[in-house]
């Protein structure tokens, strides 16, 4: 079932688009690559009944939020809960044969242009209607398949062939369960695929599965509680919810608590695109600028594959060719600190020199600058323990703890600090130093470690009898 969604919803969606189509179509965007033949990345819920060999996705994702019912409100308490994922869609071209018949062909050239057999995907959105905020829901959600042919002629009109579009039905279920949690309720949703039939083969189960999928959820009479940031009341309910291949987080405008982003990746509370991104390039953990850049080296006979490849890869191959100089400076993007959104950026006279070169600030000297933190100088050379806090990410989080020896002070043009560093423990810790790739962290998210302090817990001697009997194993003491 499909309900129209509220216009509210638009700028939450723009985020979740990303999401449904990360990993789509990856640079070159074009068929032959390698990497574009294994597809699907992220959010694949896989058929139940898949063999082995088909290596198909487990079929199930669930998540569990937290709300704050609002007391007094004029109707229950509920959430509207919406499932989105893409419809694979095989687009099969075939070419027309002298006795009228057609034959399926990997690529059929019509006055010069190449059309292309591919796999496509189609946008669906299911709205199994508000769920109360009392017990548990179960619905059966099913998403027909189809197929439809498009004739393709010559110049002259003439039939060459056709492409046929094909979709196998899809069938999911969506429940949902709360429960109290002191006074909060815990919301847990849960997606799978219930395709029936038995699959042998990878295609086929990519055909009956939800791809990118991910859940959108609208409270009304509820407020729900950030699980990044949760308020000291709701820390231990927060820390009681559980999640399965999906990651909820607050979404919509800043400060708003009524809407909720389960997404198959983790993401930061309200995310949303960068206002100097352009469009789509489905490859998020990329910069802009340079999968931009790349676009528009391609060549003309490489750019026409891409176009025959997938529409949506047209449109990115038509975007970058139209960018003017002025569009590319907007994707250099820019350093913000705290909410500055609207600053202008610091100006930054160089006097002449590129600002890359370290003749453009003499003043500056990232080997030896230092930074006071409580109190203690650190600069290169410093042992710190790193505590990730400024909207750490994944990979900050595995460092929490963890000790590390500044490369360098840095300060950027608006006056922020940054301190680059290589971890102890880290086996190519001198490899990273060597090459300049370092983890870069704010002084506040680092504890100076004291001298003679190596941050690794003393181990007690060996007791006096293991001595005796192993006098290497003796102590100075």
């Amino acid at each position: 079932m499909t309900r129209a969604a509220p216009a509210d919803l638009d700028p939450v969606r723009a985020v979740a688009d990303a999401v449904l189509y990360e990993g789509y179509l990856l640079y070159p965007y074009r068929a032959s690559a390698h990497k574009n033949r294994s597809r699907w990345q992220f959010g694949v819920l896989g058929p139940p009944a898949a063999t082995a060999a088909s290596f198909a996705e487990e079929p199930g994702l669930a998540m569990q939020c937290l709300l704050s019912v609002e007391p007094g409100a004029p109707a229950p308490a509920e959430v509207t809960v919406r499932l989105r994922f893409l419809q694979h869609q095989v687009r099969e071209v075939r070419r027309r044969t002298g006795d009228g018949g057609e034959l399926a062909v990997p690529e059929l050239v019509v006055d010069g242009v190449a059309v292309l057999s591919w796999d496509e995907a189609v946008e669906r959105e299911v709205d199994p209607g508000p769920v109360p905020l009392t017990g548990p829901t179960d619905q059966l959600c099913v998403v027909a398949g189809g197929e439809e042919t498009e004739p393709l002629t010559d110049a002259r009109g003439v039939p060459v062939g056709s492409v046929v579009r094909r979709r196998e039905p899809l069938v999911a279920r969506v429940r949902t369960h709360a429960e109290r949690d002191g006074g909060f309720v815990r919301l847990t949703v849960s997606v799978t695929n219930e395709h029936a039939g038995t699959v042998a083969d990878k295609d086929a189960a990519v055909r009956v599965s939800l791809l990118g999928t991910h859940l959108l959820l609208r409270a009304r009479g509820a407020r729900f509680v950030s699980l990044r940031e949760p308020p000291d009341g709701a820390a231990a309910a927060a820390a009681r919810c559980v999640q399965h291949r999906c990651w909820p987080v607050l979404a919509g405008a800043k400060g708003t608590t009524d809407t909720v982003l389960g997404a198959p990746i983790i993401l930061y509370d309200y995310p949303e695109i960068a206002e100097q991104s352009a469009g789509a390039l489905f490859d998020s953990t990329e910069i802009d600028e340079i999968l931009t850049l790349r676009v528009m080296t391609m060549t003309d006979r490489e750019k026409a594959e891409a176009r025959a490849t997938d529409p949506r890869a047209g449109e990115i191959i038509d975007r970058c060719d139209a960018m003017t100089p002025g569009d590319l400076q907007r994707l250099h993007g820019l350093l913000r600190t705290g909410d500055a959104r609207n600053a202008a950026p610091a100006s930054f006279d160089t006097g002449g020199a590129p600002w890359w070169d370290p003749a453009a600030d003499a003043a500056v000297s990232p080997g030896s600058d230092s930074v006071v933190i409580d109190g203690v100088r650190v600069a290169k050379g410093s042992l710190v323990r790193v505590r990730p806090a400024r909207r750490a990410d994944a990979q900050d989080l595995f460092f929490d703890g963890q000790v590390a020896r500044v490369t360098a002070v840095l300060s950027d043009v608006d006056g922020g600090v940054h301190v680059a560093l290589v971890l102890v423990d880290d086996p190519a810790a001198d490899l990273h130093d060597w090459y300049g790739r370092y983890f870069y962290f704010a002084p506040d998210e680092l504890e100076p470690l004291t001298a003679g302090d190596s941050g690794r817990p003393v181990p007690d001697p060996p007791p006096a009898e293991f001595r005796k009997e192993n006098p290497s194993c003796a102590s100075s003491d």
